[in-house]
């Protein structure tokens, strides 16, 4: 499918699947063990139904909203992704400008295969920072003074993968970052042809962070290596002092971890299941919003990532009690169709649809959805 056909997420998400390695596209699209999680993060939007109002007078929606502070155009953010050079040459800059033209927050990934330099001269936009709890401490010192330097805000920390899920797609594959060709990627590359020149023909796919020395390896392997799965409740408040700004935890969905969350400090939650990558059978996001909502204060923002695929599902978080919404498979099929372009077409059908959504609802302010219009099937 042709970018300019593709008028929702699905549709990227097939002509994401034409373009890319399989490889690449099963990277993107696959979840943990059975995919169980995978397949419920959006299914249980549909536990969930709309009661619109009519004769709402509502002709020109305000999709704006504010988070940590922040004036954003639309209710959602793009959440972190690694490596994302590996689904199209034009890499963690598509997303970046997709954000900055639509008037939100891009967050880097700590394994982004743009450095946390190049993407902080590349957009004027809002910039989070993505971190993952690296062994070496003074390591994570490093990229937090960085991302400081380079005009990120805000720290996204994830929390959610103490060691690597069991992604099966992924050893099928032969999956590595950076890529290692054996006969079977080189079969699959036969078949993706505009991703495999871009591939031959731009500079080599690395975790741009980290040394320049980055061997192959796969996801595993390198998380068993390289991040601290030890990592507990007092080394998170050691790092809220090293970073001394506002943070997000990432990763959380039960609602006694919410709570101390808030009680050690940090400022928003964002309620993941890392994109149901990880512990197959966890709950869905959308599921666990409301004990959290009821647990935290009301000064403690919370952001449901996962499984959002259309305005309505923005609109179900949003009138169950979150601030905001997040997503990183929505831009990345859109960046694996078309690049750039790509990107910014799959936040565009978002904010499309959710303004749309908007006046069908009867709302006119993001600030007016609240749990009178949602009905539990």
């Amino acid at each position: 499918m042709k970018l300019k056909n593709c008028i929702n997420i699905n549709d990227l998400r097939e002509a994401a699947k034409t373009r890319a390695h399989k490889m690449v596209f099963d990277y993107i699209d696959g979840g943990a063990d059975d995919e169980k999680t995978l397949a419920r993060n959006s299914s249980a939007f549909d536990d969930y139904e709309l009661l619109y109002r009519v004769l709402s007078g509502v002709d020109s929606p305000d999709l704006s909203t504010t988070l940590l502070g922040q004036k954003m155009d639309v209710p959602f953010i793009l959440s972190p992704s690694a490596g994302n050079r590996l689904f199209h040459t034009e890499g963690e800059y598509g997303p970046a400008k997709a954000a900055e033209k639509i008037g939100t927050v891009y967050s880097l990934a700590t394994l982004s295969s743009v450095s946390i330099e190049d993407i902080g001269t590349a957009t004027n936009g809002p910039k989070w920072f993505q971190l993952y709890v690296w062994k070496d401490r003074g390591l994570v010192k490093e990229m937090l003074d960085r991302a400081k330097a380079a005009g990120f805000t805000a720290m996204f920390l994830t929390v959610d993968l103490p060691i690597a899920g069991n992604r099966e797609r992924d050893p099928k594959n032969g999956f590595t970052i950076p890529p290692k060709i054996g006969p079977k990627q080189v079969w699959h590359a036969l078949n993706a042809p505009h991703w495999t020149m871009d591939y031959l023909f731009s500079p080599a796919i690395r975790y741009a962070n980290l040394s320049s020395a980055s061997t192959a390896a796969t996801l595993n392997d390198f998380v068993a290596a390289q991040l601290d799965a030890g990592f507990n409740w007092d080394d998170a408040e050691w790092l809220l002092g090293e970073w001394n700004g506002p943070t997000i935890l990432k990763g959380v969905v039960r609602a006694d971890d919410a709570i101390r969350a808030e009680r050690v400090g940090f400022n928003a939650i964002s309620i993941s299941n890392h994109g149901g990558r990880q512990l197959d059978t966890s709950p869905a996001p959308i599921s666990c919003l409301e004990p959290i909502r009821e647990a935290v204060s009301d000064k403690t923002e919370l952001i449901v990532d996962g499984g959002i695929r259309r305005g309505t599902d923005v609109l179900k978080a949003i009138a169950m009690g979150a601030n905001a919404v997040s997503f990183a498979r929505p831009y990345l099929y859109g960046l694996a169709a078309g690049g750039t372009e790509g990107a910014i077409k799959s936040v565009e059908i978002i904010r499309d649809a959710i303004k749309r959504d908007m006046i069908l609802l009867g709302a006119q302010k993001i600030t007016d959805i609240d749990r009178s219009f949602i009905k539990s099937i």
